[in-house]
């Protein structure tokens, strides 16, 4: 076997580009064979046949690069949850733009490590450049960002930066909050969050209120902007100002809804976040980036201090006295991607008015897939949708009956809906990012579940 190329330098193109042919193919064959948003029968189906197509993952001899390339991309792509299929709709997982991904094959080529500088001399300057950039959309001017893996590891640090700056202190999160915060308090040694009721999947603020007054010490209180199971938006700005009267610190989730910020039309219904301390975003989510691209946007930048750190091979104080800029106090991560790279790409690509129109496309669907369904005799709406989820069930539907629809969906690889339990009930989930999602799709979607309970499926015939 000839000595396998290398992606970067001068020559890696002429590698990759063979390659890349390869890879594409495989994609279009691997979707083709799956048909549909999901493959097709269940785990159990799913693990033989990877199984028996990846017989020995380790060969003793290698198979070269063009086979290995076409059996496991097309397998990977046939066994996919594809989000760009309009019925894969459970999930806050948005289908990547094609100019992010191309983005994210040249960061993959090039290799930049960006816990030194000396290591990645542009890439360190271009995030810089977006971080701020991004902070800066959410505090108007001023600010600081972090690019993360996504919104727990965002909230971890926002709860560490907390701790650092204030001690031990006492988180007050809405029943509605993401389950990364309650982790996060376990993992830096923190007491159990207080847990304050949302009733409707909203903070209740008099709760809030009660709890800040009654509660000693050092609190840090979380709101959420586009909770996961509904989409909602918690009162931002009365929140803010029972903090500003508790001398409580916030700090605003929004990794599902900070992707509003980009949209005239709803960037409104973030009123208040840039009140916030720190506010986690997302724009894996309504960004449309293949993951991970996470953020932690500050309010004072001098908040970041606690995670400075010295390393002598990365950061030695001679060298950053000299001029070289210290990467290492810009996450907890030493070794991380030019993630940052694809993000530039699509803001360059697209603008504001492209990034802001794909916000208002799923956001307009959502109310049209509400609209769909209040019109429907046989399907309930949860609430009107505040970003782009949809909560929905049967009228005649016992949530056992809806449990067993979304797993038998699944399982023939028909559609992919999530599930929520609000009010003590359990709702179907349509959670719409693929912004080119028909109406006809949607009718699809609805007279797939309709089907399935009035005809449940025992034995379905694969595609």
């Amino acid at each position: 076997m000839s000595s396998p190329p290398l992606a970067g330098g001068v020559t890696g193109p002429d590698g990759l580009r063979p390659l890349l042919a390869t890879v594409l193919d495989a994609l279009a064959e691997g979707a083709a064979a799956r048909g549909g948003p999901l493959p097709d029968g269940g785990p159990e189906a799913v693990e033989q046949w990877v199984g028996k197509a990846v017989d020995d993952v380790l060969p003793e001899q290698g198979q070269g690069a063009e086979e290995a390339l076409r059996t496991l991309v097309a397998l990977m792509a046939a066994g996919a949850a594809d989000p760009a299929d309009p019925l894969c709709a459970a999930h806050l997982h948005a289908p990547p733009l094609a100019v992010a991904a191309a983005a994210d094959l040249a960061a993959s080529a090039l290799n930049p490590s960006m816990d030194s500088w000396d290591q990645a001399p542009a890439a360190s300057v271009l995030e810089d450049l977006v971080t701020r950039a991004l902070a800066a959309e959410v505090y108007d001017s001023g600010g600081d960002a972090l690019t993360t893996t996504g919104g727990t590891e965002s909230n971890q640090l926002a709860l560490l930066l907390a701790r650092e700056l204030l001690g031990p202190v006492q988180v007050l999160a809405g029943a509605n909050a993401h389950h990364s915060l309650h982790r996060a308090a376990w993992l830096l040694g923190l007491p159990e969050p207080v847990t304050i009721p949302a009733p409707a999947g909203l903070l209740d603020p008099a709760a809030l209120d009660e709890a800040l007054t009654e509660l000693p010490g050092p609190k840090l209180v979380i709101a959420t902007a586009g909770t996961t199971d509904a989409g909602l938006i918690d009162p931002l700005d009365e929140i803010a100002d029972l903090c500003a009267a508790h001398g409580a610190r916030l700090h605003i989730d929004a990794a599902y809804g900070g992707g509003l910020l980009f949209s005239r039309t709803h960037r409104g219904k973030l009123r208040g976040l840039e009140r916030a301390h720190t506010v986690t975003l997302d724009l894996h989510k309504l960004g449309w980036q293949p993951v991970a691209a996470g953020f932690l946007a500050v309010r004072d930048p001098e908040d970041l201090r606690p995670l400075g750190f010295r390393a002598d091979y990365l950061n030695a104080e001679d060298d950053t006295e000299a001029g070289l800029p210290d990467l290492l106090g810009r996450s907890l991560r030493t070794t991380r991607r030019p993630d940052i790279l694809k993000t530039a790409v699509t803001w360059r690509a697209l603008g504001r008015q492209g990034l802001g129109e794909l916000v208002d496309q799923v956001c307009a669907l959502a109310q049209e897939f509400a609209d769909a369904i209040e019109a429907h005799d046989g399907f309930e709406l949860y609430d009107r949708p505040a970003l782009s989820t949809v909560l929905f069930r049967p009228r005649t539907a016992t949530d056992d009956d809806l449990a067993s629809v979304r797993r038998e969906l699944l399982t023939e690889g028909r559609a992919v809906l999530g599930r929520a339990r609000l009010d003590g009930r359990l709702w179907l989930k349509a959670t719409l990012l693929n912004p080119y999602t028909s109406s006809g799709e949607l009718a699809a979607l609805l007279h797939l579940v309709e089907r399935h309970l009035v005809e449940p499926v025992e034995g379905h015939t694969p595609r």
